[in-house]
Parts: structure tokens; sequence; C-alpha cells
């Protein structure tokens, strides 16, 4: 009988760091298994970030490079510009991306870049010990907004994906997220439609993924999941934000 269902050969056999519940594991499958099935491993270089997948490299098979804090899209317009062969996507969190690496992430965007961004969003700073993000839902308690966050001090949280639509420039822009089936399915395709855009040369593109974080949340992996839906996802709203056409 043969296998329906392996490792991707562009992920490696190490095991994750992520806590239980965590869906970075998920999200980076995803990655592997499209870079797999477009065949292009021996030419992608992705870019890790700082935050929870700081140590993004160690899960892949294929070139990576370590950008510093929420520069990763500068990293990649330099990678890029330089080499226009390669296939190149950075990985960053909401605390790395919305936050400290803002005007990286909407300058390139506006310049039309052409590599690809997977967008983790979980609301939250997470490798840093659970501080408020710019994604950080109104009355969130986090480690810095132990009341909640106070959106008249501190604003709203920022919608990076309807943020990045407004932009002129074409793009692809969309929000998915993983944490039911149905929806790993939906976010794959969105990975692969943003490579491919990559490869046609065609334009910018980000994949906004809401993901869950228990533990700085304090919730089991179950009570995060349905947190997520009932409060994440009415909020940041799923689906394409973009398209180039």
């Amino acid at each position: 009988m043969g296998k329906v269902f392996q490792k991707p050969e562009a992920m490696s056999s190490n095991h994750t760091h992520y806590c239980p519940g965590c869906t970075h594991g998920i999200i980076h499958r995803l990655i592997a298994e499209v870079i797999d099935e477009l065949g292009i491993m021996g030419n992608t270089v992705g870019i890790a970030p700082v935050g929870c997948a700081v140590l993004a490299y160690n899960y892949f098979e294929c070139d990576f490079q370590e950008a510093a804090h929420g520069r990763a899209p500068a990293m990649a317009t330099g990678i890029k510009r330089v080499r226009p062969d390669l296939t190149v996507f950075t990985y960053q969190g909401d605390g790395d991306l919305a936050s400290i690496g803002m005007g990286e992430i909407i300058h390139a965007a506006n310049r039309g870049e052409k590599f690809t961004t997977i967008f983790v969003n979980n609301a939250v700073y997470g490798m840093t010990g659970g501080q408020m993000a710019p994604t950080t839902m109104p009355n969130q308690k986090t480690s810095t907004s132990p009341f909640g966050r106070d959106v008249e001090s501190v604003g709203m949280p920022m919608k990076v994906a309807e943020l990045l639509s407004a932009l002129q420039t074409p793009a692809f822009i969309t929000r998915q997220t993983v944490i039911k089936p149905k929806y790993i399915t939906r976010t794959k395709k969105s990975i692969k439609k943003a490579f491919e855009y990559q490869l046609a040369n065609k334009c910018f593109s980000l994949v906004e993924v809401v993901s869950t974080c228990p533990t700085n949340w304090g919730m089991t992996s179950l009570d995060a999941i349905k947190w997520t839906e009932e409060t994440l996802l009415p909020y940041y709203e799923l689906g394409d934000k973009k398209l180039p056409e």
C-alpha cells in the first residue's frame, strides 16, 4: 500500500520548539507542501523573523536567512532584486511585522516587491512574554495590559491585510486561518497562489494567517481555538482582500 500522508521533503525532521496548541507547525507544513508541489525547494530562500519563529530555519530544507527584528521585508527586497530567479518568502509574526516592522512591510508592498510574506497573527507578542501587540483585541488582557487593551489610549487593533489592500500597487492580499481542517485547506490554496504569483513575477503577496497562542492567552488548546473563532475571526474577517487582476 502506498503512503497517502508523509512528511514534505521541504520540511526537516527536527522537532519544533513551539508550545502545545500553537499553529506555527501547521503553517510550516503548508509552506513545505507548497514548495514540494511547485518543485522549487532548491531555488527558495526563506527569511526568519525575531519572534516565536526565530528558529524557523531549523524546520525547512531550503535556504534561510535571519533578519533583524522587523527587517525581513528589507532583506527579502535585497535578495530578490539581486537574484530575481529565486523564490523568496518572509515568515513573520504580528509583533515583528505589525509593530517594529510596519514601515518595512508597507513600503515593500507599496513598491510592489516580488516576494511573498506569510504573516502569522495571534494577537499578542509570543516569544517575549505575551505583551500587547498592535493586533491585540479590545479589552484583551496581556502581560502589559493586565486590565485589558484600552482602545481610548492605544487605539484599535491593526488590520494589516486591509491596510495593505488600500495601497494602489497591485498585490495579492488575503487573510486565512488554520484552526480547523476546512480552514487549513483554504490557507494552503492561498499560500500556493501567493507563490505562483511570485513565480510569474506578477506582484507582492501577503498571506495573513490568524493563529492561536494558548500559552500567552492562558488557555487550553481547545479553548484557544474557540476564542479564536468567537473573538478574532469576527474582527479579522477571512478572505481575499486584494487581487492583482
